[in-house]
């Protein structure tokens, strides 16, 4: 409750009351940062590490092809 209390939705003694969207870019980072160390959201924390473990294989898929060791142009 102390959740909805703080987002001042104004709906503090209603159960299930749902809170105001965050707005600007502080209140959106503080409402990234909860959503990703919620310990106690089982489907936020899947949400997450699956979209974790998507973008970790995107970039493993789209930054192998690169050769470090190949010679580079000279302009």
């Amino acid at each position: 409750m102390a959740a909805v209390a703080a987002a001042g939705a104004g709906a503090a003694g209603t159960a299930g009351a749902v809170a105001a969207p965050p707005r600007g870019v502080r209140a959106w980072l503080r409402s990234a940062f909860r959503f990703a160390t919620d310990r106690n959201d089982f489907r936020r924390n899947l949400l997450l590490n699956l979209g974790l473990f998507a973008a970790g294989v995107w970039v493993a898929r789209n930054l192998t092809d690169i050769d470090l060791m190949a010679p580079q142009p000279v302009p």
